[in-house]
């Protein structure tokens, strides 16, 4: 149920109602908008709305029939904004985050952040724990990629986002990263998504690979009914009957996201399509539907990377899809970051 207060209820009025409701066994959750105080309430399937309207301040009540409450625009009208630092994701500038799949050497976490930065990017994604289909992959550094990935966005002032697959790493990678990243294969870790509603930094929840959106929504639910506000949606592709394309990028997930909720929206055309040939096509059409953001692999030499160098852009790929991002993005009144070096040759 959600609870709409007057346009100029006093704050007295708004806690009497926050009183009364938790009086009767609910459990309520804020959101002040530009004009209008809304309350979240949960538990409230039992309680008659009429009583709830009587109340001093109150506008209207309204019964949220989706099964998640926190996450649904209806609880929440406006959009959410996910601030990390300075960066703000979910407003109007289209926010990239860049960087190899993995971080296998200094040097290479280096070039690759280095790249990045120059063509516009806001945050580093790079991984350390690595779940791969096979034991026989490469896994990943550990903490030693972490320290490495940190160094890296550090030096070219990045934030970092970097993947968590288990509880027993989220302290761990809450001393080096500013963003956590729950991937794909745990979207459904109920046990792990629920301790980062506890977290006190953002959770990058990407969209489970044979998930509806109902499902995707819930989880994010769990992370948002833990007390943690700062979600960000992530569309990374799905598993269809489609074998073309490593996954098949689901672009109406954007415009369905936008009406169903309140929380900022990426995509990850890397994931989408596995194949670097790809990406940008994607990633442009991403934008256009109205992505707040972007996830994408790019490695300073993909040919030789230890994970997912088919579908890692060169760093010159990258630039080019930036300056396209930066015609494409005022069209929808968005904007892309204008920091980017001299251009040089794009063609690969």
């Amino acid at each position: 149920m959600v609870v709409v207060m007057r346009e100029r209820a006093t704050e007295v009025q708004v806690d009497a109602v926050i009183a009364r409701l938790i009086e009767l066994g609910m459990d309520v959750h804020r959101s002040s908008g530009a004009t209008r105080t809304v309350l979240g309430v949960v538990g409230a399937h039992k309680v008659e709305k009429e009583l709830i309207e009587l109340l001093d301040g109150v506008h209207e009540v309204l019964r949220i029939t989706e099964p998640y409450k926190r996450a649904s625009r209806t609880f929440h009208p406006e959009d959410s904004v996910v601030m990390v630092g300075d960066v703000r994701i979910g407003g109007d500038e289209v926010i990239v985050m860049a960087g190899p799949c993995s971080a296998e050497t200094e040097e290479q976490c280096q070039a690759s952040a280095a790249a990045v930065k120059r063509a516009g990017a806001k945050v580093l994604r790079g991984g350390a724990f690595k779940p791969r289909s096979s034991p026989y992959s490469f896994q990943g550094h550990g903490e030693k990629g972490l320290q490495m990935l940190r160094h890296a966005a550090d030096a070219h002032n990045l934030k970092l986002i970097s993947e968590v697959m288990d509880i027993s790493q989220i302290g761990l990678i809450d001393k080096y990263c500013d963003i956590f990243q729950v991937g794909a294969r745990n979207m459904q870790n109920y046990t792990l998504i629920r301790e980062l509603g506890h977290a006190r930094k953002p959770v990058l929840l990407k969209r489970g690979i044979s998930a509806t959106i109902e499902e995707w929504l819930l989880s994010a639910e769990y992370i948002l009914a833990g007390g943690n506000n700062d979600v960000i949606l992530c569309e990374r592709g799905i598993r269809t009957f489609e074998t073309a394309t490593r996954n098949t990028f689901d672009i109406s997930a954007i415009p369905v996201i936008k009406k169903l909720s309140h929380l900022p929206i990426v995509a990850d055309p890397s994931h989408g399509a596995g194949r670097r040939d790809m990406v940008a096509q994607l990633a442009r059409a991403a934008v256009a539907a109205g992505a707040d953001g972007l996830i994408i692999e790019v490695h300073n030499d993909p040919d030789h990377a230890l994970s997912d160098g088919a579908q890692s852009m060169f760093p010159d790929q990258f630039e080019r899809l930036m300056a396209e991002l930066r015609i494409i993005a005022p069209a929808i009144g968005r904007s892309i970051c204008l920091e980017s070096s001299a251009r040089r040759g794009w063609a690969r």
